[in-house]
Formats: structure tokens, sequence, C-alpha cells
């Protein structure tokens, strides 16, 4: 299992998808674009792709020149029925890829949030295992609106886009629930003057709120990323074709 992964800015961690993708066995090459703006230059080499988030919007080509081509990247995955997964940013730029609008700075959440399963969401395999609701991490302020022929799978009151699937295993997480609670004291260090400036006394309740969400938190997203992990595996063995998506 090749998977590559594009790190839109430094420090962000894999979290509970490094774990399922230990457990898998994955090998995983890594595109800092934060450093080098170097991309995989097609999707030969890898058999999935993940997109990371970060600190610029999606729509930011005149600072991250790279993001144009990144949109189109993801899209090619997607449309070969290879496994993508775009998560906060890396969300957002797949919805950009689909054609969909980012709408920026209109939907500000921080810190363990609930966030509501649709439907659809409690029958697709990423999210199936999770019930009605979970409580995850959450850090952005913008959205986007639902590609065409994308299926919502999960929502909250300030972002009603907070998952989406396109064919079969093109995924994008609004949420971070690759932000374990390692991930995030990791954050809490590297980045204390953003998260003052956006969520003012969150650093001074920190202890409280990952005492009474944290591990619930964590449970649902090793979930997730075991669930998508699956999805590769799946691929791998041939269970599932392109032609599926």
């Amino acid at each position: 299992m090749r998977v590559a992964v594009v790190e839109n800015m430094r420090n962000t961690g894999l979290g509970a998808l490094a774990t399922a993708l230990d457990e898998a066995g994955a090998d995983i090459e890594w595109f800092r674009v934060w450093r080098d703006g170097i991309l995989p230059p097609d999707i030969s080499a890898h058999d999935a792709l993940v997109v990371l988030g970060g600190e610029q919007s999606a729509l930011d080509d005149e600072t991250h020149p790279y993001l144009p081509k990144l949109a189109r990247l993801a899209r090619r995955f997607g449309d070969a029925g290879k496994a993508v997964l775009g998560i906060c940013l890396g969300c957002q730029i797949l919805a950009r890829a689909y054609g969909a609008d980012n709408h920026l700075g209109t939907a500000r959440e921080f810190g363990w949030h609930r966030i509501g399963v649709t439907p659809e969401g409690r029958t697709d395999p990423l999210l199936s295992a999770l019930g009605n609701d979970f409580t995850i991490f959450e850090w952005h302020a913008d959205t986007f609106s639902l590609p065409e022929g994308a299926v919502r799978l999960a929502a909250s009151p300030i972002a009603e886009n907070q998952a989406f699937r396109i064919g079969r295993a093109v995924y994008g997480t609004q949420f971070h629930f690759e932000a374990d609670m390692r991930v995030v004291e990791e954050w809490k260090t590297d980045f204390p003057d953003t998260i003052a400036r956006v969520a003012p006394g969150w650093l001074e309740s920190h202890a409280e709120l990952a005492a009474r969400h944290g591990a619930a938190a964590d449970s649902a997203g090793l979930a997730i990323a075991r669930a998508w992990v699956g999805l590769i595996e799946r691929q791998e063995a041939g269970l599932l074709s392109p032609a599926s998506a």
C-alpha cells in the first residue's frame, strides 16, 4: 500500500491516521509543499492520496501557487478510482477540485465539537460505526458548497458540510479526525499565539476540555481512520474496481 501525503503546513501530523496506516503496513511518502511546492508528478506511484490541513485558504493561489495543481491531482486520483482523503483545508481543496465554491471566513469552529451524522453517513463505510453523532476536533474558518454528485455524510450547525463522499472512495472531512490528544497537545505547543487569537481562553481550559472530550474523540477518529484505510486494502485486494467509483 503506497500512500502519498501532502502536508500544506509544517507540523501538521497524521495522528490517528498514522496509527491506521501503520497497522496496514502502508508505505507513506510525504510531500511537504509548504517547504518546496513539490507534488507527486502523476498518480501512478501511489494507491491513495491524503491532503492535510493548513493555515491558507483553498483559493490562496497567489501565495501558494501549487494549489491549482494539487486540486487537479486530487481529481485525477479520484477519477481513477483511487482512495482520496482531504482533511480540513484538504477537504476544501477537494471541494474546489470537484467544482464547488469555497466560502472564506464564514464558518469558524475550534476545539472539540459534536458532529451530526446524516442518514447517508450512517450507512457509509467511513462513519457507519459512529452512530447518530460523535465528538471530534475542529479548527477552521472556511467552508464550501457541496460538490455536484457528492453525498453529505456529516453536518454541524456552523458548517453543514462536515464530511462528504464522491464516488467510491473520495472523502473530505472538515473536522480533524486525525487530531488525537497527542496531536492537539503538539498544536497547543507549536501554535499558542494563533490559538489564543482564534479561541481566547482555550489554552487555559485545555486540560479540562481534553479530560472531558479527548478519549471519545480519539476513539471516533481512529474508527474513521481505520475505515478509510480499509477502503485502500479492499482496492488492493481487487474487491473494488475503478468502475465502482
